[in-house]
């Protein structure tokens, strides 16, 4: 009776050892890597109102 006491008693102080605590807590922010898909242009991104009227009216 006293070995398998002890055994069962090295078997819990093996699992506290190994899963005693959570891992460290990981933020949402750091999941998640964001790269653009493509280079910004930005003369794509640029509003020209004489443009606009040139394509639109005449």
């Amino acid at each position: 009776m006293r070995s398998a006491q002890n055994t069962s008693e090295a078997a819990e102080a093996a699992r506290r050892a190994r899963f005693g605590r959570l891992p460290e807590r990981i933020r949402p922010e750091e999941m998640v890597e964001e790269q653009a898909a493509t280079v910004p242009d930005p003369a794509r991104d640029t509003y020209n109102s004489d443009e606009w009227l040139v394509r639109y009216c005449l």
